[in-house]
């Protein structure tokens, strides 16, 4: 069942060369260690990037976010925006890319002396891996189907939806939760009961032409998401951030989600009910408007110029 994150397979990318440590090796032997912190315990952030005409796109907000997170948890990157960006221009030179490219930025705390949570038996040495591929959304004719999950979003002095950590248990059982009646991805509730985000995404609803989505206190700190609100702002389209409930988005007008693999992806069903349009009007205006600002993106910041 495809979703959110589902992708045409590409056969460029059994090839593709792998950043590790400042190395690029072949996928096929790109290793960390079992006592690295990453895959021990999840200790890490991470950030995907979308690589479009010779330009990683909305790179410094994407940056931003990871230096943030890094610093959130107490994670010394070793590299400043400018090291992380040459690393990122190397990739995709060695791999001959200049579109059409998803990036897996990850950064992990490193190797440890020995497998346990205190952050203080790191080595030192922080994990840094780029991972790019050919990847294309393929997205499900009709919009995405949703439904809830019985699994929460968390408040930040709990597990703060915001950090795009190496952690995401809680999101792939909400996503677990739901795909064994059918659904491509989860929607998810804030623990006051009003819808939050989806298990990969952030949502979006439509009614009466107006753009909602929630407060923002829950759901992912999303490039793509504030990227949706400032074109509303920047079109005319109202829009607001506010508390709306599971009986508003299945009664929307339209629904959507956001990310930045998919960019904007229309729901088409929430809870087995079926939404006027999908995409409708103002998904598919919205949907125009960010095309047109990722290759304004592109063209002010050629990477590969």
């Amino acid at each position: 069942m495809p979703g959110s994150q589902d992708y045409a397979q590409d056969p460029r990318n059994d090839g593709v060369l792998v950043y590790l440590n400042g190395s690029l090796v072949p996928r096929d032997a790109a290793r960390v260690s079992v006592f690295d912190a990453g895959f021990a315990l999840g200790d890490g952030v991470w950030e995907g990037v979308r690589l479009q005409d010779g330009a990683f796109l909305f790179l410094r907000a994407h940056l931003g976010r990871l230096f943030d997170g890094a610093r959130a948890i107490g994670l010394s990157l070793g590299m400043d925006e400018a090291g992380l960006t040459a690393a990122l221009c190397q990739t995709a030179r060695a791999n001959n890319m200049r579109d059409g490219v998803h990036v897996r930025l990850m950064a992990t705390r490193g190797p440890k002396r020995t497998v346990n949570q205190d952050p203080r038996n790191a080595l030192g040495q922080p994990t840094i891996v780029i991972v790019a591929e050919y990847k294309a959304p393929s997205a499900p004719e009709g919009g995405l189907s949703l439904a809830t999950s019985r699994i929460r979003c968390t408040p930040s002095d709990m597990f703060d939806m915001r950090l795009n950590s190496h952690s995401r248990l809680n999101l792939i059982l909400a996503l677990q939760d739901v795909i064994e009646g059918g659904a491509d991805e989860a929607l998810m509730l804030d623990p006051h009961e009003f819808v939050s985000s989806c298990n990969a995404t952030n949502f979006f609803i439509v009614r009466n032409g107006q753009v909602i989505t929630s407060s923002g206190a829950y759901c992912f700190n999303g490039i793509t998401r504030a990227n949706v609100l400032l074109l509303c702002e920047r079109h005319g389209i109202p829009a607001v951030q506010r508390d709306f409930s599971l009986a508003e988005a299945r009664g929307a007008d339209e629904a959507f989600v956001t990310g930045t693999f998919g960019g904007i992806t229309a729901v088409g069903c929430i809870d087995g009910v079926r939404l006027k349009a999908a995409p409708g009007l103002i998904t598919q205006q919205l949907g125009r408007h960010y095309e047109a600002l990722k290759a304004e993106n592109a063209a002010a910041n050629p990477h590969l110029s």
